[in-house]
C-alpha cells in the first residue's frame, strides 16, 4: 500500500474507533506515549505563540487529525482560530466530528496531506504521531513537503513522533523504559477489552522511527529550516518545524 495516509495505524481499527467514538483509541495511546495526555495542549500553545498562528483568526491545519484531540484543544486555546482536520480514514473523521459537535469553524476533510491542494494557504499547522507512520523510502519527504507547501512563508509546524536515537549510550535503556511505561500503565487501566487489545498490537507495529540527522536533512530538503527540539518523553520527541521564506 502507498504510504500517502497518515494515520494509517488507525485505519485497520476503524470499528473500534466508530464504536467508541474515539475513546477507545485515545486510552490506548495515553497507556503507550509517555505525555501523551499533555501533548495536545503543549502542542497547541507552542503553535499558538508562533509569529503567524498568534494572529487573531489564524488559519492552522491539523494534520492526521485522528479522534481529534488537538482540535479540541485549539478550540479551548484559540476559538478565533480557523481550522481543518484532516485526515485519511473515514471513521477518524467521524469520531472527530462526534467529539467536537457543534464546534463551528472547522473544515473536515478526508485526504492526506499529500493530496491537499493548498500552497502557502495555513499559518501553522500540527502534526501529531503522523510521520512515524510512513517508511523512509521518500514518503516522510513527501509528507513534509507537501506539509511546507501548504504554510505561508514562516509559518510553523509542531511535530511529534517517536524518534530512533542515534549512537546513544542509552538507546536500549530508552526502548525499555518505554516498554515497562506501557506495561505498567496497561495494568493500571480498569479494564483490558479486546479492542484495546487489538489497539495496542496495531499501534505497537509498522512504525518508521528515524533519528535527528536525518529527520534534519529530510525537513531541510522539504523547505523547512532546522528541526527545534522543544519536547521529549524517553524517545517520543517533539520540534518546531518553520518553513523558510
Amino acid at each position: 500500500m502507498e504510504p500517502t495516509v497518515e494515520s494509517s495505524l488507525e485505519s485497520s481499527l476503524e470499528e473500534s474507533v466508530v464504536a467508541s467514538g474515539g475513546s477507545s483509541y485515545e486510552q490506548v495511546v495515553t497507556r503507550m506515549i509517555p505525555g501523551y495526555a499533555s501533548l495536545a495542549r503543549l502542542g497547541v500553545a507552542l503553535l499558538a505563540a508562533s509569529p503567524l498562528a498568534s494572529a487573531q483568526g489564524a488559519s492552522v491545519l491539523v494534520a492526521g487529525c485522528g479522534s481529534g484531540a488537538e482540535l479540541l484543544e485549539a478550540r479551548s486555546q484559540r476559538p478565533d482560530w480557523h481550522l481543518t482536520g484532516l485526515d485519511p480514514s473515514a471513521a477518524m473523521l467521524q469520531a472527530a466530528r462526534r467529539r467536537l459537535a457543534g464546534q463551528p469553524g472547522i473544515d473536515w476533510q478526508q485526504d492526506s496531506v499529500q493530496s491537499l491542494e493548498a500552497r502557502a494557504r495555513f499559518d501553522g499547522a500540527l502534526a501529531v504521531l503522523v510521520l512515524q507512520a510512513l517508511p523512509d523510502d521518500g514518503s516522510k519527504l513527501t509528507f513534509l513537503t507537501a506539509l511546507a507547501r501548504s504554510l505561508r512563508p514562516g509559518g510553523q509546524v509542531v511535530l511529534v513522533d517517536l524518534m530512533q536515537p542515534e549512537r546513544s549510550p542509552i538507546q536500549h535503556q530508552l526502548r525499555e523504559a518505554r516498554l515497562g511505561f506501557q506495561r505498567a500503565s496497561a495494568q493500571g487501566a480498569a479494564t483490558d477489552s479486546a479492542d484495546n487489545n487489538t489497539l495496542v498490537a496495531d499501534l505497537s507495529t509498522g512504525l518508521h522511527p528515524i533519528g535527528l540527522s536525518r529527520l534534519t536533512a529530510l525537513v531541510e530538503a522539504a523547505g523547512f529550516g532546522d528541526p527545534a527540539p522543544v519536547y521529549q518523553a524517553l524517545d517520543v520527541e517533539g520540534f518546531l518545524l518553520q518553513r523558510r521564506d
